[in-house]
């Protein structure tokens, strides 16, 4: 697939350089002849920032990176099969599901993002508010029109038109599913119970899009649509996107700093296990509906080639690719998480033996 080249000026972030990995991955790069290709497949939370990587590392390179678009669910299926170097997922493997690839994989996180709320309603200016309550209760069905009152009283003074509540999922195994079913599951008892958190659930209301791409085109061509995408693609399709009212009372807009207060309030149990939901922070100025992405990597690798392709691409995206996350709306990793991924870099083997000691 031919990533697509984004233009977007890169503002720079301080980054902390793990010095010995650098100086044993340095080779890699420096060697490449342009001739290796690596491929991938998953999720689309992060493609418009996974686009611009690939172009960047191939431009430094030499080295392509083929990537389908087309959710962790599939990303997921394709890693396992073995058919694709890497897979892609905002949803982290469960230690259940762990067990069931045929080899061990490692998660490397590769930056946080925001899962907006994005909507269609022309005929109101100022952005709407959302609680818990409401949001479970649209995806439910059991908030059917825009001027309901319970609406209206998280957003005194805001004229609501009084259409039918249109509410768009995904269609396909998600991550980005996964982040939002997670987020109402830690927020609302009977989503829990009824509902429950993961890639594809059993919607009560609301029709299906394929792929961010897809929701973000249902609720652009569907007056009174309500979805939930990555902020990205509410951006590059100029949607309005709600405040949501987080654990502290506050109404947050999705942003790159309220994405990142998510991400740096859940540092110490990250360090832990990289898998720890961000969803639902208690840090009083973090946007409540986020989650971090991540590549999904067997650690014993079996084409030389390709593992350090791999392994230098990961090292790049972990230290200098993420001086390019915020120009894309993408939080940079806490440096709590990047000295995990060193460390995961490490444990990288080659026929069983440690990929870093083949260089």
């Amino acid at each position: 697939m031919k990533t697509t080249r984004n233009t977007s000026r890169v503002r720079a972030v301080p980054i902390v350089l793990g010095l010995a990995l650098l100086a044993a991955l340095a080779p890699v790069a420096l060697a490449s002849t342009g001739t290796t290709s690596l491929t991938g497949a998953g999720a689309t939370f992060p493609y418009p920032l996974y686009s611009k990587w690939f172009d960047m590392y191939h431009e430094k390179t030499g080295i392509e990176i083929n990537y389908q678009s087309i959710g962790s669910g599939g990303g997921i299926q394709q890693i396992k099969a073995g058919t694709v170097d890497f897979g892609a997922s905002d949803a982290a493997l469960s230690d259940a599901r762990l067990k069931e690839m045929p080899r061990r994989i490692i998660h490397f996180p590769t930056v946080g993002g925001a899962v907006v709320l994005a909507y269609n309603l022309p005929s109101v200016r100022q952005p709407l508010k959302l609680t818990p309550a409401l949001i479970s209760g649209i995806y439910m069905g059991k908030i059917t029109t825009w001027n309901d009152k319970r609406i209206g009283a998280a957003n005194p003074g805001v004229a609501l038109p009084a259409a039918p509540i249109l509410p768009v999922h995904r269609s396909d195994g998600s991550g980005t599913t996964n982040i939002f079913t997670t987020y109402l599951s830690a927020v609302d008892g009977p989503w829990k119970e009824m509902v429950g958190a993961n890639t594809s659930v059993s919607w009560p209301v609301g029709i299906g899009g394929k792929g961010n791409e897809g929701v973000s085109g249902l609720i652009r061509q569907t007056q009174g649509a309500i979805g939930y995408v990555e902020l990205a693609y509410a951006k590059q399709n100029k949607l309005p996107v709600a405040h949501v009212r987080n654990r502290s009372g506050q109404f947050i807009e999705p942003t790159l700093a309220s994405t990142t207060a998510a991400a740096e309030g859940a540092a110490p149990m990250l360090a832990k296990d990289v898998r720890y939901p961000i969803a639902n922070s208690p840090a009083p100025t973090a946007y409540p509906i986020c989650g971090l992405t991540f590549l999904l990597v067997y650690q014993d690798q079996k084409d030389p080639g390709k593992a350090h392709a791999l392994a230098g691409f990961i090292e790049w995206a972990i230290h200098d690719g993420q001086s390019v996350a915020p120009s894309l709306d993408y939080a940079p990793l806490p440096d709590a998480v990047v000295k995990v991924n060193e460390g995961s870099l490490r444990r990288l083997t080659l026929g069983g033996k440690p990929l870093l000691a083949n260089r």
